[in-house]
């Protein structure tokens, strides 16, 4: 028995389990009902298993599963017990002892459903989870929040469950295995940790479609000629070290500027097949260049110690938070768009996106995206469409919906299931691209 069969089974075996005592106190004699009893255990226990779904789906679909069967189970015992009470249905004592039981085990499958959501689904996200931790004993607030978790998690399975099984159609086509590997160029104030990947899904998605995937390492912030140099030694170190000629760069925000640098400056171009740039700024942030001129010099300084300190303690050889923002304003943009031409032999394309409100991301994006619509007009939170164009222009990503496509939505920062767009799949695309042009 499969889908709702199989459901309608669990159920049916929720409510035979915690109607036991009066399953063998008062409908039915006791071996009957005990039979019953053990036969709504064993059907509501009986796990659905389902063709190529991983442990962890495995556990958030139950979890959603049992939230929701709880919630109904809890309303339809109260629909027909309270009545049989009431109407003289039966003894006092099995009532009670009935509706202990009741409740006892439908908080049990409750808290295991909520459990399972809450630590195991990457779309739970943290306010849901901060949420829920505060106010789980609200009634009618409670239930709004386990609605929005099962929704969430419902979304998250049915994607990642078709994920896996085009994954797996599509194994052998390899259709991210780049004549040439791919090296991933972080963005400003970030850095390649392990544990924390900056690339969200997106490296392991690319690996499983066959890509070869590297990083850039350089620090998190500093002038566009230091980040550059770092990421000319990077890309040198990877081609002599792996032999394979040739790299294909793919950087977000400030990381297309390094790359930018880097190949036109220091000299890498004949070891750079393409460069893709995601959502970077190449004509500058105008309201950068306005934030720095209006913020008090004594606050910026602060800042940029408090950055640099943190960041020296994180693994940054020589942090420079000012350094860093200055390289992204719309004089030195300017600046280094004259000095560094495209080079003959380097594909270039770009992409960009934008947020169609201020609530399509969180802080700070949904502070910036003010400021910069008030000197730029659209944009994804830090940086316009009109400056992210460079080479073979991809577009602006804009999907249906009010929320939009942010800054960070480009590189997985949240995990997020976004409507309309597969953030994981675009980059598969994109990969593929390079492949069919021989890159």
């Amino acid at each position: 028995m499969k889908g709702t069969g199989r459901i309608v089974l669990t159920a049916a075996g929720l409510l035979l389990l915690i109607n036991a005592p009066l399953l063998m106190m008062e409908l039915f004699p006791w071996p009957v009902g005990l039979l019953l009893a053990l036969t709504g255990t064993v059907a509501f226990c009986l796990p659905i298993r389902r063709p190529m779904e991983t442990v962890r789906l495995r556990a958030v679909r139950r979890g959603a599963l049992l939230t929701v069967l709880s919630w109904a189970a809890f309303v339809l015992q109260l629909a027909w017990l309270l009545p049989y009470g009431l109407l003289g249905g039966g003894e006092t004592l099995s009532l009670i002892v009935n509706g202990v039981w009741s409740a006892a085990v439908l908080l049990l499958v409750m808290t295991d459903g909520m459990f399972r959501l809450v630590f195991l689904s990457a779309q739970a996200g943290i306010v849901r989870r901060i949420l829920l931790f505060l106010f789980w004993w609200m009634p009618v607030l409670n239930l709004v929040l386990a609605a929005q978790l099962c929704h969430a998690a419902r979304l998250e399975y049915s994607r990642e469950l078709a994920r896996i099984e085009r994954d797996a159609v599509r194994q052998e086509n390899e259709r991210c295995h780049t004549r040439y590997p791919l090296l991933l160029v972080h963005g400003v104030f970030f850095r390649d940790w392990q544990y924390f990947n900056y690339w969200g899904r997106i490296p392991k998605e690319l690996q499983r479609n066959g890509a070869q995937v590297y990083y850039g390492g350089q620090q998190s912030a500093a002038p566009v000629a230091v980040s550059g140099a770092e990421l000319c030694a990077q890309v040198k170190e990877l081609v002599e070290r792996t032999g394979c000629g040739k790299v294909n760069i793919i950087a977000h925000s400030k990381g297309g500027l390094d790359a930018r640098y880097a190949v036109s400056c220091l000299g890498i171009a004949p070891l750079v097949a393409s460069i893709t740039t995601v959502n970077t700024p190449h004509r500058g942030c105008v309201w950068a260049e306005k934030l720095l001129a209006a913020a008090p010099k004594p606050l910026a300084a602060w800042l940029a110690r408090r950055y640099n300190a943190l960041f020296s303690r994180l693994g940054d050889d020589s942090p420079d938070f000012l350094g860093a923002v200055n390289s992204l304003t719309a004089s030195a943009c300017a600046q280094l768009n004259e000095q560094a031409p495209d080079q003959e032999g380097v594909f270039y394309q770009s992409v960009t996106s934008r947020m169609r409100r201020p609530s399509g991301d969180g802080f700070p994006l949904n502070v910036s995206y003010r400021l910069v619509r008030h000197f730029e007009g659209d944009n994804d939170g830090l940086v316009s469409p009109a400056s992210a164009v460079w080479g073979n222009d991809l577009g602006v990503l804009e999907p249906k919906g009010r929320r939009g496509i942010s800054h960070g939505d480009m590189i997985d920062l949240h995990r997020a299931e976004l409507p309309d767009f597969d953030v994981r799949e675009f980059y598969v695309d994109l990969a593929s691209g390079l492949k069919e042009r021989g890159l």
